[in-house]
């Protein structure tokens, strides 16, 4: 049985992956573990920056011994293993993303962070602010958002994914993106796929941004035909 690694995005956590593990666990040995920062877990020292996140995987790839691995990437988690492809080639020979944000601009990565203010999401979003408390810790949630934002203004400045690189990468990859998201386009998820040899792509229907907005009919239909399950 090939293993599968599941991979949450920013200020995500393995619980948003529950309800697909029944179906995932007929078919693979399923891993997922947490980026530092999330889930209460310590902030890395320095604060949060995609290539430490990519050397956690591979150092959890390691620890586990895992080889010719099948990956599925929500968001952040499918940036960092999409890096983790280039860095150590043959490892991941399979990966699925969805929302995976691709083009990063100063502009756009500032835009966000604006976005990852503790007290102005209690006070305007405060049903996803108590899902942050309960998934990172009632405290530490407010001082995981700033990390967030500082990692993404770092990717702003340099991403740590070049356009130029997307040749160089030998996985088999899906990339996916729902016709709703309005933090991915389905332009830059299509002009990377177009890049990336081997490379498909996706629209999920009637999908935002948030993994728990994907109807959960529609998820397990696409792993099926990517992964020929």
């Amino acid at each position: 049985m090939k293993d599968l690694l599941l991979l949450h995005g920013a200020l995500g956590h393995t619980d948003q992956f529950k309800p697909y593990l029944p179906w995932l666990e007929q078919h693979f040995r399923v891993h997922t573990f947490l980026f530092g920062g999330h889930g209460g877990t310590p902030i890395p020292e320095g604060g949060i920056r995609m290539q430490t996140y990519v050397n956690q995987l591979a150092e959890y790839i390691a620890a586990h011994r895992l080889q010719d691995i099948a990956v599925f990437g929500y968001s952040m988690g499918g940036y960092a293993a999409l890096c983790h492809t280039l860095q150590y080639p043959g490892v991941i020979t399979s990966l699925l993303t969805l929302a995976t944000k691709l083009s990063w601009t100063e502009e756009g990565a500032l835009r966000e962070a604006k976005m990852l203010q503790p007290a102005a999401l209690e006070e305007k979003v405060p049903k996803y602010a108590a899902q942050l408390a309960a998934q990172h810790g009632a405290d530490h949630w407010k001082l995981l958002l700033p990390a967030i934002a500082g990692m993404m203004t770092d990717l702003g400045r340099e991403p740590l994914l070049k356009e130029a690189a997307y040749p160089r990468i030998s996985a088999s990859v899906q990339l996916m993106v729902g016709d709703k998201d309005n933090m991915v386009s389905i332009e830059e998820t299509l002009a990377a796929a177009r890049a990336i040899p081997e490379a498909r792509f996706a629209v999920i229907p009637g999908t935002r941004h948030p993994l728990e907005q994907v109807r959960p009919s529609l998820l397990p239909g696409l792993m099926k035909d990517f992964w020929n399950l």
